[in-house]
């Protein structure tokens, strides 16, 4: 009996195949035609291969004599390539009040320019606490002087939004 990786549940693989018949590919590449299921399973077994469907949507499926698990490993390797091919960004987020002193303005904006220089997004939220709502053209302004210092390595990705008690822009490295 032989064992079979858990990836095995994408492909249809000998018994599995429902179709009568079945467009078949030799193990060296050749095409064979179209033959029926029964004697794809066979000559499968007489070269000690598995008979695994590729293509299921096409009329007939298409089949291919091969070594199953080699062919999920090569699978498993291939989805690992594209992994870690993709670059994952994250948004980070700093956080303002209309109030906050210019030393930790400084501080704050410094950790947004490294952020971004890093190829993060970066949301810039302003909180407005109890009747600070009423100055919102000081947030404004903190966001309007925020874009001008950061022009250089970021730039705004939306324009500032107001949602509820928070005022908040989002920056994407240039």
């Amino acid at each position: 009996m032989r064992r079979y990786p858990d990836n095995r549940k994408k492909f249809r693989f000998n018994f599995q195949i429902q179709a009568p018949q079945v467009r078949l590919i030799d193990s060296d590449g050749q095409q064979l035609g179209i033959v029926d299921r029964k004697q794809a399973l066979q000559k499968a077994r007489e070269r000690e291969l598995d008979l695994v469907e590729i293509v299921p949507t096409a009329s007939p499926p298409v089949c291919r004599i091969m070594d199953l698990n080699k062919f999920l490993y090569e699978q498993k390797k291939k989805e690992k390539e594209i992994k870690k091919k993709q670059k994952v960004f994250q948004t980070k987020e700093i956080r303002f009040t209309p109030e906050t002193s210019e030393h930790d303005y400084r501080f704050k904006k410094q950790h947004v320019e490294d952020f971004l220089k890093e190829g993060h997004r970066v949301k810039v939220t302003i909180f407005y606490k109890g009747r600070e709502i009423i100055h919102k053209e000081r947030g404004y302004q903190l966001l309007e002087r925020l874009t001008k210092e950061l022009a250089d390595t970021g730039k705004v990705e939306r324009p500032p939004k107001l949602e509820g008690p928070r005022l908040s822009v989002t920056f994407i490295p240039v």
